[in-house]
């Protein structure tokens, strides 16, 4: 009777146990509410989850087993020598029941004296950069040198001052995002010291300043977007160095000067954008060794220069070609017919000449063309049905010598824009080149194109997604 008494005590404290309490299968029960946690990192993380919520939260109450049976919603922890220490904070309205910062939010020291933190994030927290600003250049982020992978500030407008030189000393991290905040000032070369990184996104800020040439070190790095900054200067070739690299953007800064030819050495990149800067010289001509690349965008650049220094052909992984407004001259070059995969190709408002490859027409996956604001001629070689299938997608308008078959004049399908051989006027006056400007009627400017990204939308969609314009003030959006 006794062994079976016992053998049912421990039956039940096994279900206790699997039920998120700490019991121990012994003739006596353990008190649950001791939660296996090292006693002074329970306390540190309520201290520092007070700092950004408010004063009004009271952890202790709230959450006696953080890390068991009362969990913290954007919190995790890991086992060290069998107590739990807090491994992953993240902060902000991710989730209905997310922990969300107080207008007041601040950082409190208690929170670098979680040793084992591995993940720390701030989402939408810091908001008010007039009423409640906040620094993190003064912190003591070499307290997690040891410990921190991935560290991410997202939308916090109110988050300010410059990037703290002490992230050098964070040399485990393989994750640093900075994304729409308010942060400022130069990029610290210590930047250049996180050599396990993998992924470094600090768009949407005000940095200012050359690109630091130690970023040439980060051989691990798989992201790099610096997007929508203030940053000048040319770019390093320490860039060529990065060959594990799989998507570059630096578009819509101030960057100059020549695209140096080691940036073809970038065999595994998918995303190339440069849109949006003052890139002069011309094409390289390397940029037809980068065969892994899916989107090459260098739009809005005064790159000059012709296309027939690349051999296109050898892209056949590339979908998207944004060349528009980039200052181009020359003829289309037929070769541009032979990326099987593309499906998106910009070229207008450049100065481009000749006549247009029809072989264009033949492109398996093309769905959207724009050739507008040049100065071809001669007959468009398309028919009616790929004007049928295209529609406004494409465009090729601003080309006063540019017309297409009469025999499309009794259909539906005629280009827009683009008059019919063989008559002195164009019966299609719905575009004008003051209507139609480089500035207003290219929707892939950097305004547009910027809005159409806010609504969460690509700015290249293709068949199957939205489809976004920006025509004399309104949007229209099909699909």
């Amino acid at each position: 009777m006794k062994e079976l008494l016992t053998t049912i005590q421990c039956v039940f404290l096994l279900f206790l146990y699997f039920s998120n309490v700490f019991v121990i299968c012994t003739d006596e029960i353990v008190d649950p509410s001791l939660a296996p946690m090292e006693k002074t990192e329970q306390e540190a993380l309520y201290s520092a989850i007070q700092g950004f919520v408010g004063s009004w939260w009271n952890g202790s109450d709230l959450y006696p087993d953080p890390c068991g049976w009362t969990p913290i919603q954007g919190v995790y922890c890991d086992l060290y020598d069998g107590l739990w220490y807090v491994s992953d904070i993240n902060i902000g309205p991710i989730y209905d029941n997310s922990l969300w910062c107080s207008p007041s939010a601040d950082f409190s020291h208690h929170l670098f004296k979680l040793k084992h933190l591995k993940a720390l994030s701030f989402f939408s927290c810091f908001t008010s950069p007039n009423q409640n600003p906040v620094t993190i250049s003064n912190l003591r982020w070499e307290k997690f040198t040891h410990s921190l992978e991935s560290l991410e500030f997202r939308l916090n407008p109110g988050l300010i001052g410059t990037i703290p030189t002490s992230f050098g000393n964070l040399t485990k991290l393989q994750s640093l995002v900075l994304l729409e905040n308010g942060l400022n000032g130069k990029l610290p070369m210590e930047i250049g010291y996180l050599v396990h990184l993998r992924k470094l996104v600090l768009s949407g800020n005000h940095f200012l300043g050359q690109i630091p040439p130690s970023l040439g070190q980060l051989s691990e790095l798989l992201i790099l977007d610096f997007s929508r900054n203030n940053l000048s200067g040319s770019l390093t070739l320490a860039f060529g160095s990065l060959r594990s690299l799989l998507k570059l953007d630096l578009s819509n800064n101030m960057l100059k000067g020549d695209l140096p030819g080691e940036i073809g050495e970038l065999k595994n990149l998918t995303l190339l954008d440069l849109g949006s800067n003052n890139f002069s010289g011309g094409l390289v001509q390397s940029l037809g060794e980068m065969v892994s690349l899916k989107e090459m965008v260098l739009s809005n650049n005064p790159v000059e220069g012709d296309l027939n220094n690349i051999q296109w052909e050898k892209l056949q992984s590339l979908e998207v070609l944004d060349l528009s407004n980039t200052g181009l001259r020359g003829n289309i070059p037929e070769s541009l017919a032979e990326m099987e995969k593309l499906r998106f190709l910009g070229l207008n408002y450049n100065s481009l000449s000749g006549t247009v490859p029809p072989r264009l027409a033949t492109l398996p996956c093309i769905s959207t063309l724009y050739l507008g604001g040049n100065n071809l001629t001669g007959e468009l070689g398309f028919s009616g049905e790929f004007y049928r299938k295209m529609g406004r997608r494409f465009g090729a308008w601003n080309n006063p010598n540019l017309c297409h078959s009469a025999q499309l004049s009794s259909t539906n399908y005629a280009p827009y824009g683009v008059k019919p051989c063989n008559q002195e006027s164009n019966r299609y006056k719905g575009v004008s080149n003051e209507k139609m400007s480089s500035t207003e009627g290219d929707w892939n400017s950097t305004n547009n194109s910027f809005l159409v990204e806010s609504l969460g939308l690509s700015r290249y969609s293709f068949g199957g997604f939205w489809h976004v314009f920006f025509v004399q003030g309104m949007f229209i959006i099909f699909s």
